[in-house]
């Protein structure tokens, strides 16, 4: 979700647990009968309906205990370090690409998961990329990275209230112009230079030495107009009017447009996933391999996929979900919000930001200190 790839410090970790045989628990993952009426849940914050794990507890006589984190990093560091205590997690993609290799997940039992039938078949195939056959997750939440502006300070700058194209913010006459109201970028190196190879037409993914040198130097030459690189702050500083245009994630810029929207003076917030196309981003549901509780782990992931449970999560939280047969039961303002959902067109621009070797993050992290520092 909201966190990037920094593999380089791990790498070994996940090495080593891989040689020493972390278990992949096989098809059906050796589910114990019976488990005790218990679940442990690790989320991201402000991530699920309101009444989502209440429904689950009625529906099933199941208690859930249920945490929250603010990063990829501290999911990893339970799961590398053994016995997290988690029956159910929520890696984005590329971390869940990377441990599965290390054997830190349990293969999913379909046969318990019949609501799988209504997951939408596009998102299914994408997210396949991550975890081939889908046999160790299933999609939750998923966005885009785009660019965040203030129709009216962009308009002053640019002379058009409207953003279509990254150039906005890459090319460096057009960033010098809305540097005079403030330019934020997501602290991100992965999603940051997929970005930038995405509007030069080459592969986001890329590990070759020249597209990270190609990226870099894009970004280097636009460096002296950003204000900062920060992955959060951008929210508060759009919807205040501190800054006109960030790029970050779809979520946050959303959270940004309501406040905007709420302030006793209004500032208006808009979102867009440029013409060039953008990186899509997944957050996936999975069971540790040493999960206490994985029946009901299973369970929670099949109530999960339910049309009508998921709808009521992706109204609350405004996220896309991959979910196809609860489309009709999302709010038609969530559900028509392109932001939110975008259209078939820009859908098949949408690229994925696969998981790096370690080598290559480490230098793709190099290269953005270089970047954040100007140096």
């Amino acid at each position: 979700m909201r966190s990037d790839s920094r593999w380089a410090s791990v790498a070994a970790a996940l090495l080593l647990l891989a040689a020493c045989g972390g278990k992949d628990g096989g098809e059906g993952g050796g589910v114990p009968a019976p488990e005790e009426k218990t679940l442990f849940i690790l989320n991201w914050s402000d991530y699920i309906g309101e009444t989502t794990v209440a429904d689950f507890e009625a529906a099933t006589g199941i208690k859930v205990t249920y945490a929250v984190m603010d990063s990829n990093e501290v999911l990893e560091t339970k799961l590398l370090a053994g016995r997290s205590g988690y029956d159910v997690v929520v890696p984005t993609a590329p971390f869940l690409e990377r441990q599965i290799k290390a054997g830190v997940y349990l293969k999913l039992d379909k046969s318990r998961l019949p609501n799988l039938v209504n997951m939408d078949p596009d998102i299914m195939e994408r997210t396949a990329l991550h975890d081939p056959g889908n046999e160790h997750s299933i999609t939750y939440l998923w966005g885009t990275v785009g660019i965040g502006y203030n129709p009216d300070m962009v308009k002053k700058a640019l002379g058009t209230d409207t953003i279509d194209s990254w150039a906005a913010v890459l090319e460096p006459a057009n960033a010098a112009r809305l540097a005079k109201c403030g330019i934020a970028i997501l602290d991100a190196p992965s999603d940051v230079f997929s970005t930038a190879l995405i509007y030069v037409g080459r592969d986001p993914n890329s590990e070759r030495v020249e597209d990270l040198a190609a990226a870099e130097e894009m970004l280097t030459k636009v460096r002296p107009y950003i204000k900062y690189f920060h992955s959060s702050s951008y929210i508060n500083d759009l919807a205040s009017g501190e800054i006109c245009v960030a790029i970050g994630w779809n979520g946050d810029m959303l959270q940004a447009r309501d406040r905007g929207a709420e302030a006793s003076t209004p500032v208006r917030v808009a979102y867009a996933i440029p013409k060039e196309g953008a990186i899509n981003y997944f957050d996936m549901l999975a069971i540790p391999a040493d999960a206490p509780h994985p029946g009901n782990a299973h369970e929670f992931i099949n109530f999960i996929m339910d049309p009508a449970v998921i709808a009521k999560v992706s109204d609350k939280v405004r996220f896309a979900n991959g979910n196809l047969a609860s489309l009709p039961l999302i709010s038609e303002q969530v559900r028509n919000d392109p932001a939110i959902f975008p259209g078939p067109e820009v859908r098949a621009t949408l690229r994925q930001d696969l998981a790096e070797t370690p080598e290559f993050s480490r230098e793709m992290n190099r290269a953005w200190t270089r970047v954040r520092t100007g140096q």
